[in-house]
């Protein structure tokens, strides 16, 4: 029996994955010769903050192009009780469209760069959004809803002031998911001519691996940082009365 089939890591394998780890950390921290090309330097702090600061940015515009979008309208069609439907179908219709082949086709239609992959990205970012925000303002207590009709709010003043706040945590989990798939994805728009850190990942025959491996690893990192911040605002944003219920609840 050898090491695999008694459930013992093989020292070898193990040794070897520190050493590419090591090396994409190595890639990250230090520009140096490809180990491909062998002529062209890459990696190193600056190209790597470089199109890390390019992921950002096309993340960031379709994440808030996704809010602009989805936000609204599910809040509406929730505060409405209608639409139901159409939330839910679109949101599912839109978790199902190939990325890769959307941002090929708007390639070919707007062509490349920063706004083709920025609407590919944003339809990707909307169902998540949509679909929280629906469910959130649903699940929001009638009850509440009742007593700030009765003090004589409007429709859109119940909405803004109370359904909203208390879906907090229903909507800001939809963004997250959202934000996350956003930054996971925008890897792929080096396919069409956008520099991001999908570059060091789609392109091995110049980065090699330690370059992909590092890639990935600024990739989770981005996501991980954008996840906390979000979590942070969540609890901002979360009224402290619906902080102080949910505590008792867990208690």
């Amino acid at each position: 029996m050898d090491a695999s089939e008694a459930g013992v890591i093989d020292p070898h394998l193990f040794l070897g994955f520190l050493g590419s780890f090591g090396g994409a950390i190595d890639f990250i921290l230090h520009q140096q010769h490809s180990t491909v090309t062998g002529a062209q330097e890459v990696g190193g702090p600056a190209q790597v903050w470089e199109l890390t600061r390019a992921q950002l940015e096309v993340s960031a515009i379709a994440l808030a192009l996704s809010i602009a979008v989805a936000l609204p309208i599910g809040a509406f069609f929730g505060h409405h009780g209608r639409g139901e439907f159409l939330v839910v179908s679109f949101g599912n219709a839109g978790r199902a469209l190939p990325e890769i082949a959307l941002v090929f086709l708007l390639a070919a239609v707007i062509g490349v760069g920063l706004g083709n992959v920025a609407i590919a990205l944003t339809v990707l970012g909307v169902p998540p959004i949509l679909t929280n925000t629906f469910v959130g303002i649903r699940q929001v207590d009638r009850d509440a809803v009742e007593a700030a009709r009765g003090m004589g709010m409007t429709w859109l003043g119940v909405l803004l002031r109370v359904e909203i706040p208390l879906a907090v945590p229903t909507i800001m989990s939809g963004i997250r998911t959202s934000a996350i798939n956003i930054i996971a994805t925008a890897t792929i728009a080096a396919y069409v001519g956008y520099s991001d850190l999908g570059d060091f990942i789609t392109a091995p025959n110049v980065y090699g691996s330690e370059g992909v491996l590092a890639g990935a690893i600024c990739v989770a990192v981005l996501a991980l940082l954008v996840e906390f911040t979000l979590a942070g605002v969540q609890r901002l944003l979360t009224p402290k009365g619906l902080k102080l219920q949910r505590e008792g609840v867990r208690a």
